[in-house]
């Protein structure tokens, strides 16, 4: 009996989605840029979203990817959902943001600790995770950076 090879071939699609908030070379130079870009995207879900900005070297963000939805006051991120997008993006670095529905921005422990989960993973693939943002629809944001949480 001979074996023979099998080689499965699998295709990875980027897909460009128009936005009516354009985002493409949009310089990040503040955690109020990020927040600016973060909630015009999802400050006003009823539900709290991850959303990855990914940026180029010059902190351009290249682009926007939400990584996971949750629930009324949770969402379970996971750092190979968020790494993932930012590896087919070629991304250099990330920003990382969620919103909290009920208005208040202050983060929670599970909030610091998916942030310090998402610093190791880059460390170790090579993308730097510069802050991570919480948005409310009251227009209220906090760095976790500037906590100094990360």
């Amino acid at each position: 009996m001979e074996l023979t090879s099998i080689f499965e071939v699998v295709r990875i699609k980027q897909e460009i989605k128009e936005s009516s908030v354009p985002f493409v070379l949009y310089q990040i130079r503040s955690p109020e840029d990020a927040q600016t870009l973060a909630a015009a995207h999802i400050a006003d879900e009823d539900r709290e979203v991850f959303l990855v900005m990914m940026l180029n070297t010059k902190n351009q963000v290249v682009g926007l990817h939400r990584a996971h939805i949750g629930s009324l006051n949770a969402s379970i991120v996971h750092p190979r959902d968020v790494m993932k997008c930012a590896i087919l993006n070629n991304a250099a670095s990330i920003i990382v943001s969620h919103q909290h529905p009920s208005g208040d921005p202050r983060p929670s422990k599970e909030d610091i600790e998916v942030t310090r989960r998402l610093a190791e993973a880059g460390k170790i693939i090579g993308i730097d995770v510069l802050d991570h943002v919480i948005v409310t629809h009251t227009g209220k944001h906090i760095s976790l950076k500037e906590k100094g949480y990360l």
